[in-house]
């Protein structure tokens, strides 16, 4: 298992945090995640055999955040029914 850790952009409630978990916890190989919304700061502990880091990156990115100099889309979606 390798850890490793990396900055989001684009998390702007309690619910982004979970929604972007969901989406990295569905990769194969991916043991653990751990999300701060203060922050912005993502830990996973995953399996290099099964997944790559830009994989994970490419699921930051479907979800609509942003990292590593690529802006956010529209992971937070402002209506309270839909962000979350």
């Amino acid at each position: 298992m390798q850890t490793d850790s990396f900055f989001v952009t684009g998390m702007q409630c309690g619910g982004c945090p979970i929604k972007l978990s969901l989406a990295l916890r569905m990769l194969s190989g991916v043991d653990d995640v751990q999300i701060s919304l203060a922050s912005g700061e993502v830990t996973i502990v995953y399996d290099p055999a099964l997944v790559s880091p830009e994989r994970i990156q490419e699921a930051v990115i479907r979800t609509g955040f942003g990292t590593a100099g690529i802006d956010a889309t529209n992971g937070h979606d402002p209506r309270p029914d839909q962000c979350g």
